[in-house]
Parts: structure tokens; C-alpha cells; sequence
């Protein structure tokens, strides 16, 4: 069983910065999948981003076009950590985020992730 922890979330001003961390444990996840996704009040859970695992020491990674060019994700490996470097927040980035992972997964549809962390509140003042 993989457990997932995020931190790191917090109330910020338009077009500042915050990094979410999400600590997993009960398994090493090199070989997993992993991604962020989101979800606002009233709305559904939203696709932020995911790093799949290629082979070896190879990662691709997928973004939401909302998100291009402003969030950045990254994993520790030898931290058995997923990260989410957020710059230029909009208050339209307001949401709960969540960490998930999952082995072949289909980046956008987070029913084929199959671990989820509790969530990170990150709420973006105008």
C-alpha cells in the first residue's frame, strides 16, 4: 500500500509563488507514475500534471494548458517525493491539490491512478 502526504499549500497574492511537496511511503515509487491534480468548490477534479516513468532514468511529463509555462513538477526519487513549483498563481488557481500515482496511467484521467493523498488547500488572493 502507498500512502501519500501533501504539503506546502497556503494563501498567497496573484502572481506569487508556492511549492507543494507530497511525501509518499510504503513503497518505492521510481517506477510509478505520478501527477497533481486539483479541484475547486462546485467543481470536478481537475488534471494539473503528471511525470510517467519511460524506463530507466527517463520521465515524460504532461501539463494542463492552464498550467503550462507557470507550474513546473519534479520528482526526488531517493526522497520517494513528488513536488509542484507553482509561479504566477491567478486566483483562478484557487483549489484543493491533490498528489495521486499509479502505474500506466493516462495522465488526464485520474481513475487510473490508483493511490491519492488527503490534499493541500492553495488559495490565490486577487
Amino acid at each position: 500500500q502507498v500512502q501519500l502526504v501533501e504539503s506546502g499549500g497556503g494563501l498567497v497574492q496573484a502572481g506569487g509563488s508556492l511549492r507543494l511537496s507530497c511525501a509518499a511511503s510504503g513503497r518505492t515509487l521510481t517506477r510509478y507514475d505520478m501527477g497533481w491534480f486539483r479541484q475547486a468548490p462546485g467543481k470536478e477534479r481537475e488534471f494539473v500534471a503528471a511525470i510517467r516513468w519511460i524506463g530507466g532514468t527517463i520521465y515524460n511529463v504532461n501539463y494542463a494548458d492552464s498550467v503550462k509555462g507557470r507550474f513546473t513538477i519534479s520528482r526526488d526519487n531517493a526522497k520517494n517525493a513528488l513536488f509542484l513549483q507553482m509561479i504566477s498563481l491567478k486566483p483562478e488557481d484557487t483549489a484543493v491539490y491533490f498528489c495521486a500515482a499509479g502505474v500506466g496511467i493516462v495522465p488526464a484521467t485520474p481513475t487510473t491512478y490508483n493511490y491519492w493523498g488527503q490534499g493541500t488547500q492553495v488559495t490565490v488572493s486577487s
